[in-house]
């Protein structure tokens, strides 16, 4: 992905390990450093954990890169998008995958 494109996006997350977003925060999701990530709180009820990328621009998505830490893998993934600039809030199902629980850098193909 281009990095003007990240640059003029923006992210946000579910939440931030014991709110230390100096060691935990969400930087460390896209810093393409293999040495740091964001770690999240689990989530209340089961409701998960969440990452949302606004890109400012409509992009086609070709593959997904994630790496999870070992024995912190999401069970089930999604791959949403929001198509309507007017309607940021409604998701429509891209697709569902299921990562390996290990450290390894994990392609899924949209």
């Amino acid at each position: 992905m281009s990095p003007k494109i990240l640059l003029n996006s923006w992210w946000w997350v579910s939440s931030v390990l014991n709110n230390d977003v100096k060691q935990f925060g969400k930087k460390f999701l896209l810093d393409g450093n293999e040495e740091t990530c964001w770690n999240s709180d689990q989530a209340p009820n089961g409701s998960g954990q969440w990452v949302v990328l606004d890109f400012k621009e409509a992009i086609l998505p070709k593959e997904l890169h994630l790496m999870f830490q070992g024995g912190f893998v999401g069970k089930t993934c999604k791959l949403e998008a929001a198509y309507d600039e007017q309607q940021t809030d409604t998701f429509s199902s891209i697709m569902e995958f299921y990562p390996n629980d290990d450290n390894s850098r994990q392609i899924s193909f949209c």
